[in-house]
């Protein structure tokens, strides 16, 4: 099956940035835009795709439930070969997005397919299910991984995340009083949903530009 791609940033990007959707919510959405806008303006070239069943739902009535996150990964191994990224290129994605991507990433960093990961939003545990950890292959870890990860997102806090075992390859952006879409709360937080994505963009530009 053939994968659409929206891309954002300059075609001659030396980076490119291969991103999948949540479980729940497009390729399009305003979280997965603001995302790919603020890396775009950071001079990176960014792709976007969905999933077979995220791709169905625009056609077909009804809402389709998510699969496994593991089915999916000869899906997102299609999108990597359909792309055909003629430079360096990272993988990952929001949420489960993300997840999934960190499930490929050693296999195509050994074949030398990509030189990263990149995580927005790790579902490190379903929403208060803390015990359900999705970190197991996280512990071993070889591709150089960045989480950026907002401090009060539910699937994944501050005060959690540093207790589980993860490679030495993952580093961890936190946003402060972020959510699971890296936003902040106006009214309490005096933090901005756009200084947050300059965050983002600037720190995945430096952080990227070290891979190369």
């Amino acid at each position: 099956m053939a994968v659409n791609f929206l891309f954002d940033g300059p075609e001659d990007a030396d980076i490119t940035v291969l991103l999948a959707h949540g479980a729940g919510a497009p390729m399009d959405s305003a979280s997965m835009t603001g995302a790919a806008n603020a890396l775009a303006l950071a001079g990176l070239r960014v792709a976007r795709f969905e999933f077979g069943y995220m791709a169905g739902r625009r056609g077909e009535a009804g809402r389709k439930p998510p699969p496994r996150a593991e089915t999916l990964n000869p899906e997102y191994k299609a999108a990597v070969a359909q792309l055909g990224a003629k430079g360096p290129l990272i993988i990952g994605g929001k949420s489960m997005g993300g997840r999934v991507a960190s499930m490929i990433a050693d296999e195509l960093y050994g074949s030398g397919t990509i030189v990263g990961l990149l995580c927005l939003g790790y579902p490190f545990h379903p929403p208060a299910k803390p015990t359900q950890l999705r970190t197991k292959h996280l512990a071993a870890l070889r591709t150089p991984t960045l989480i950026v990860q907002g401090t009060r997102d539910e699937f994944g806090t501050v005060e959690e995340v540093p207790n589980y075992e993860l490679s030495d390859r993952i580093e961890v952006l936190w946003l402060e009083d972020g959510d699971h879409d890296l936003k902040p709360r106006k009214s309490i937080s005096g933090f901005s949903a756009a200084a947050h994505l300059k965050t983002l963009g600037d720190a995945v530009a430096a952080w990227s530009a070290r891979l190369t």
